[in-house]
């Protein structure tokens, strides 16, 4: 998109997705294991507003990772760290998912074509990650 001067540029089209982790990971590098693709920002970029977990079975309490590649997944970097609550699944309770804390109010910003990752402390049958974003 061409960018003019004095000009806001929002975000023009709106996105969800989703990812699941199983498998730990617990290499904190820059090439960490057992991540899970959440999202890829478009050629200008995005606007990510909203990033959630929730537990697909009974867990132990476990820290959700939230990591940023700029080279298609070569480098990933740990930009975020959230720790998930010990829940039983059942039926007649409801389940908090886990909010990384991003909003209207306080958006991420990533670069054209970034990518962000996920990836859990301690191995699960599924811990569903969920994304809200905007690409320019």
């Amino acid at each position: 998109m061409a960018v003019t001067g004095n000009n806001v540029i929002t975000p023009q089209t709106p996105k969800s997705g989703v990812a699941v982790c199983t498998t730990a990971n617990a290499t904190y590098s820059d090439t960490p294991t057992n991540t899970q693709k959440l999202l890829t920002a478009g050629p200008n970029g995005a606007r990510v507003t909203k990033i959630t977990a929730l537990a697909r079975a009974t867990n132990t309490a476990t820290e959700l990772q939230l990591y940023v590649s700029y080279d298609a997944g070569t480098t990933k970097r740990l930009i975020n760290s959230k720790l998930m609550a010990a829940y039983t699944v059942a039926q007649t309770t409801g389940q908090t998912a886990t909010d990384f804390g991003y909003s209207d109010d306080a958006a991420m910003i990533l670069a054209a074509n970034a990518e962000l990752y996920v990836g859990i402390g301690v191995s699960n049958t599924g811990v569903v990650f969920a994304a809200e974003w905007g690409d320019y």
